[in-house]
């Protein structure tokens, strides 16, 4: 497959155009109602309970896991949002009204009500649902609001429980897959911005304060791990950056993360291997953090210049990956380049 065609702006994030979107949508559109193969995180309360996956959970069943199909699904949202006179968006029009109906989202609600399910997706999949259903909020056509009214319920739902959880959690997340709380918070923190929950902003920002406001010397030499697709130090410090005051985040990000220039691109041994291939998600990653990371400081801080390279070095790496070669990584990794290229966790 070509590389993709990416402009590389200035001492910013790379910014897509249509050809792009459209290849980025391929890849949702090819796993979104693909049902097989399947990881389930499925508890069993009985031999009822022993169900194909589209019977399961009827709106995300596709994209290999749960939450793969719920950001896949974001993903088509974000892009018929930004391009909704595209050839591809007819396409991925289609396949959200497959999925984004009352039935399909009430047997998802149903599901995560079972027992044995308290931490279903928690709160990595649950955090990609909300940010999906503050991208249909801001849809603005007819349609959008249609999905988002029928996504309510399950909306609804999620912060629900992201709410009864946070104040039982006693100590923050901090390793580089699924279960990280830094990178999850800043999903639900814009949400909740989108969403005028100034309960669950409260209640973040609360918990941010406790968890992560008096850390320091983030330790980044033992970063990455083997199959790690987030940055704990770099996911803190994208957080905090949506909470602080510019100047207050600037002294808080020189004693947390004192050399912000060490980071540099990983590479892959095995993209057929799917948590080999997670590196390729956290060069990802970490270009739009780094990218956030800047966007909080200060005007004419000295540091934003060597973010905003790096940014760039993990953004060519990481983009030149999603190519849909191997499903381990095509199932995922288009909505983290959507993610990225898009500047949808920027101000």
């Amino acid at each position: 497959m070509p590389p993709l065609t990416l402009l590389l702006l200035m001492s910013q994030a790379p910014t897509l155009d249509e050809a792009v979107a459209a290849r980025f949508t391929k890849l949702a559109l090819a796993c979104v109602h693909q049902e097989y193969p399947n990881k389930l995180a499925h508890v069993l309360a009985d031999r009822r309970d022993v169900k194909a996956p589209s019977q399961l959970t009827p709106t995300f069943y596709g994209c290999y896991d749960w939450h793969s199909a719920v950001h896949g699904h974001w993903l088509l949202a974000r892009l018929v949002r930004l391009f909704p006179t595209a050839a591809f968006a007819a396409d991925a029009k289609q396949a959200l009204a497959k999925s984004l109906t009352a039935k399909n989202v009430a047997a998802e609600v149903a599901y995560l009500g079972g027992k044995g399910r308290t931490s279903f997706e928690r709160p990595y999949g649950l955090a990609w649902l909300l940010l999906l259903a503050a991208e249909l909020r801001e849809g603005g056509a007819a349609e959008f609001g249609a999905w988002s009214k029928a996504l309510e319920p399950l909306e609804r739902e999620a912060a629900k429980r992201l709410k009864a959880w946070l104040p039982k959690l006693s100590r923050p997340i901090r390793e580089g897959e699924h279960d990280q709380t830094a990178f999850a918070f800043g999903l639900i923190w814009d949400w909740a911005t989108v969403a005028h929950d100034d309960e669950m902003l409260a209640l973040l920002r609360e918990r941010i304060g406790a968890y992560y406001g008096k850390d320091v010397d983030c330790p980044v030499r033992y970063e990455p791990g083997g199959q790690d697709f987030l940055s704990p130090c770099l996911a803190e410090a994208d957080l905090m950056r949506r909470v602080q005051p510019r100047e207050a985040y600037a002294v808080w990000l020189k004693a947390f993360l004192p050399d912000v220039s060490r980071y540099a691109p990983e590479v892959v041994t095995d993209r057929s291997d799917p948590k080999l291939a997670h590196l390729d998600g956290l060069n990802l990653s970490r270009a739009w953090m780094l990218e956030g990371i800047a966007a909080g400081l200060p005007s004419g801080d000295s540091r934003v210049a060597g973010l905003r390279a790096a940014a760039e070095a993990h953004a060519k790496a990481g983009l030149e990956s999603v190519t849909g070669e191997h499903y381990e990584g095509g199932h995922w990794l288009g909505s983290f380049a959507t993610y990225l290229v898009t500047r949808r966790g920027l101000p």
